[in-house]
């Protein structure tokens, strides 16, 4: 209750705060009709895409990091930081490349590309962390993840080289994490994933809650773990895909958030994953205003407000897991 209070004044703030600001006192009456031009024109075309599509990313982002620590058995894993992130990066980028940097008439088109890369991506680390008669291990996936990520930024970097100057500025704001999909179509593109991939891993609670255990207890339960991490894993992948083919390279986002729903109401993924979806949303949400408002003559990219404040938490768990 606390934290559904907390989103929607984030909400609030991110709405009335920015270049063209809107009182507080007038977003009722404007959502009412009765609000001038310029104060209709900013939030139903300005504020309002952007939030809901901020929202349904950070969504999306902090499930896909649920599921990955829940299938990795690894409180460090996240998509960005295992490369999953940068997978999508990289299709999202060629396909840019590919269209002449014509992206919003693809709007329903880049998550397909995103999780099409991603998935790729996902499949590779897979393959590599896995062992005949053994199965993936969750501290190879990790670290096979880390090598990856560390591949494909180096990818990203040959395509800056090669790309003409006026599209090396769209890919550096990707990599920052800057969020350039703001219109209505980019949210309508973004929510199918959202209906289909929620409900899913909801429905796979349980299944979650017994690969947190070790290998051998879940097999006793009579869990085939190998087929149920597969299909988490493509299901986070396309959740990750999505938000970030969208808002950029954001990390962080699916690391902080579940482990924050963790501390508030316990480890049960039937208790925390509905409570790590609002945190997800207010996190990117938050990010994204600070990032609006902190410099008057400049935007900071949400992705590096996130990093800011994720990195330094990444040390704080990697100390504590040490």
């Amino acid at each position: 209750m606390v934290w559904t209070l907390f989103t929607i004044a984030i909400f609030v703030m991110g709405i009335s705060m920015g270049a063209a600001s809107v009182s507080i006192d007038r977003i009722i009456p404007i959502l009412l009709g009765d609000g001038s031009f310029k104060e209709s024109f900013v939030l139903f075309s300005v504020r309002l895409p952007r939030l809901f599509v901020l929202a349904a990313a950070g969504m999306a982002l902090a499930l896909a990091g649920a599921v990955l620590q829940g299938v990795a058995r690894n409180d460090l894993a996240d998509p960005g930081i295992i490369g999953i992130n940068s997978g999508a990066g990289v299709g999202i980028t060629l396909f840019y490349l590919l269209v002449g940097g014509d992206l919003p008439h693809f709007a329903y088109v880049l998550p397909i590309v995103g999780f099409a890369s991603a998935l790729l991506t996902a499949l590779l680390i897979y393959f590599f962390s896995y062992k005949r008669n053994v199965g993936v291990q969750p501290i190879q996936l990790i670290l096979v993840g880390v090598g990856v990520a560390s591949a494909l930024a180096g990818v990203m970097m040959i395509l800056i080289s090669s790309a003409e100057r006026r599209d090396v500025q769209f890919i550096a704001q990707w990599l920052a994490g800057n969020v350039w999909g703001t219109d209505w179509p980019f949210f309508w593109a973004l929510l199918p994933w959202l209906v289909l991939g929620i409900p899913f891993i909801l429905y796979k609670a349980n299944v979650l809650n017994v690969l947190a255990m070790t290998e051998p207890t879940a097999v006793g339960l009579g869990l085939n773990i190998e087929r149920e991490r597969l299909q988490l894993l493509v299901v986070s992948v396309a959740l990750a895909a999505a938000a970030v083919s969208i808002t950029g390279g954001i990390a962080f986002i699916g690391l902080m958030a579940p482990h924050i729903a963790k501390q508030l109401v316990g480890p049960r993924y039937q208790f925390f994953l509905p409570l790590t979806l609002l945190i997800g949303a207010s996190l990117l949400m938050l990010a994204d205003t600070i990032g609006r408002v902190a410099i008057s003559s400049a935007t900071v990219p949400a992705g590096i407000v996130v990093a800011c404040i994720g990195a330094p938490y990444f040390l704080y768990l990697l100390r504590k897991n040490d």
